[in-house]
């Protein structure tokens, strides 16, 4: 074997535990960042309450998520009450009209259940079936932040941008396919606090890169481990009057 060949393996053979060493470190930083996986696994349930603004509207809005996979939303607008929610099976909504509650539609409901992952989708990433690689660094208006890029089984990817000072999460741009065509769905975080021991943004803003419509999202009080009911995330049966529409 020629020399040169030979000395490319070995650093090849050197440079990929280099690489997956610093993926690990980089999430491992990330997560005690935050308050350690120890804390953020400790917590059963979030209730955070706060008001969504998009344009001129403003709503008050209630989250709430319960492991393991529950999730809900309810944005309060001119009196009427706008429902998203899953209870890990069925991810379902409520929308202006006599529709009443009614399954979501597939890409929705995967947006939906995504909420309900407490722990973040860098969080023992490996058990969750996700490969992660460092992808390199970007300047955002925030600071420069180091890349990582889930993937899932699905093959969608999710790209995760770590602030290189505090190493909180501080954006994530997801891509997906819809009516044929790639968009990325950006958020960004921000105004984090601690709470409980575990720190957490408390602006959240949302958007279509290269749109320039924007929603945000500013929350107001978080409680941790409040009581709530497995029946606030199951779908209702729709009342009589909606069943004879």
């Amino acid at each position: 074997m020629p020399r040169r060949v030979l000395l490319g393996l070995v650093a090849s053979a050197v440079a990929m535990p280099a690489l997956a060493q610093s993926v690990d470190g980089l999430v491992a930083r990330s997560l005690e960042a935050r308050g350690g996986l120890a804390r953020l696994r400790a917590i059963s349930s979030v209730r955070m309450t706060g008001k969504l603004s998009m344009g001129e509207v403003e709503a008050p809005i209630v989250i709430e998520i319960k492991r393991p996979a529950s999730v809900r939303s309810e944005l309060r607008l001119e009196g009427v009450s706008l429902v998203q929610a899953s209870d890990g099976r069925v991810a379902w909504g409520i929308a202006p009209g006599d529709l009443g509650p009614q399954p979501l539609a597939a890409e929705m409901a995967k947006d939906v259940a995504a909420r309900a992952d407490l722990d973040g989708p860098l969080a023992d990433y490996a058990a969750k079936g996700y490969q992660v690689e460092l992808v390199g660094e970007r300047e955002l208006d925030l600071g420069e932040a180091h890349v990582l890029r889930v993937t899932r089984p699905s093959g969608e990817t999710e790209d995760v941008f770590i602030d290189a000072e505090s190493f909180l999460p501080v954006r994530t741009e997801v891509r997906r396919k819809v009516q044929g065509r790639e968009l990325v769905a950006e958020t960004t975080f921000d105004d984090y606090e601690e709470v409980a021991g575990v720190m957490w943004p408390h602006t959240i803003e949302s958007g279509i890169q290269g749109r320039t419509a924007r929603q945000t999202l500013t929350i107001e009080k978080i409680q941790i481990d409040p009581v709530i009911d497995d029946a606030r995330f199951r779908m209702p049966a729709a009342s009589e009057g909606t069943k004879r529409k």
